[in-house]
């Protein structure tokens, strides 16, 4: 579990995973030589969810360009690309036999585009392998580079996902390098290449934003048709990291799902636990009936 300096509230207790299932699914990726943001992100989830038949695979390496102030994956200066990676997640989706699996990547600014090649790689890669498991990616702004995500997009992956991960006043402290209007302009593009793909976003609260920022900020997701939502609490990896501002209580983010949908989210997962693939199957699901 992540460590903060302020004490958790017992609503974050969650049960060790022990499960043979999960042993032996923490095995099949180490025997790859994959990186899992499960793992490295210390998902409090990624027990129930391994169970479920779902994991998060990143890809690109497990070394970031940038550096957000929220985020425990290492910055520095990545290593060349794995050509193989793709063929390697791939078989192991088929070895963990996933229904639905997520891909996500560290921000590579190194690389002309992205990284948006090894995304589209990887899709049809699972695809070929695993022809009934559903592929969600969860990309990165690529800079604003409209030719990097026509790339992802035409590899037709289930869902695509880009976080937002906060309010407008807070984006610019927590993600220097990124940029508000262009991740929204993002999740707008991709409805107008590919309408038929299912959009979604997450955000995380208690980082020092108020309940009109974040509802303003759903507000801005779905003035680009984004169709799917995740909220969840903000964790303090380490001191080096930004304070956590409050923890938000789970009748306070029932509320913010309630508001969701009447803002038009096709679905909308909120609480103290969830992560942008929390339930990603369900989210999916709703998106396509």
């Amino acid at each position: 579990m992540v460590q903060t300096k302020r004490k958790l509230p017992d609503w974050f207790k969650v049960q060790a995973p022990t499960s043979n299932n999960f042993n032996s699914l923490k095995d099949k990726i180490k025997g790859a030589k994959l990186n899992t943001v499960c793992e490295e992100a210390a998902c409090p989830n990624i027990g129930e969810c391994w169970d479920r038949g779902t994991a998060t695979f990143m890809i690109l390496g497990d070394v970031c360009t940038r550096a957000c102030r929220y985020c425990n994956v290492k910055s520095g200066r990545p290593t060349q690309l794995d050509l193989f990676e793709p063929t390697r997640v791939a078989n192991t989706v088929r070895q963990m036999s996933l229904s639905y699996s997520v891909v996500t990547s560290v921000d590579r600014d190194d690389l002309v585009d992205g990284g948006a090649g090894a995304f589209a790689m990887t899709i049809n890669q699972i695809k070929k392998f695993n022809p009934d498991c559903k592929v969600e990616v969860l990309i990165p702004d690529f800079n604003g580079n409209l030719s990097s995500l026509t790339t992802v997009l035409h590899a037709k992956p289930d869902v695509l996902n880009h976080n937002i991960e906060t309010c407008r006043r807070m984006f610019r402290i927590v993600r220097p390098k990124g940029d508000y209007d262009q991740s929204l302009e993002l999740i707008d593009r991709v409805k107008k290449i590919n309408p038929n793909i299912p959009t979604k976003s997450g955000m995380m609260v208690g980082l020092g934003e108020t309940e009109g920022e974040i509802i303003e900020t759903m507000k801005d997701l779905r003035s680009v048709n984004c169709d799917l939502l995740t909220i969840g609490q903000y964790l303090r990896p380490t001191k080096k990291h930004h304070k956590v501002d409050k923890f938000y209580h789970p009748k306070e983010f029932t509320k913010f799902e309630n508001i969701g949908l009447e803002l038009g989210f096709k679905h909308v997962a909120a609480g103290p636990l969830v992560r942008s693939s929390y339930h990603a199957d369900q989210q999916h699901k709703a998106a396509k009936g």
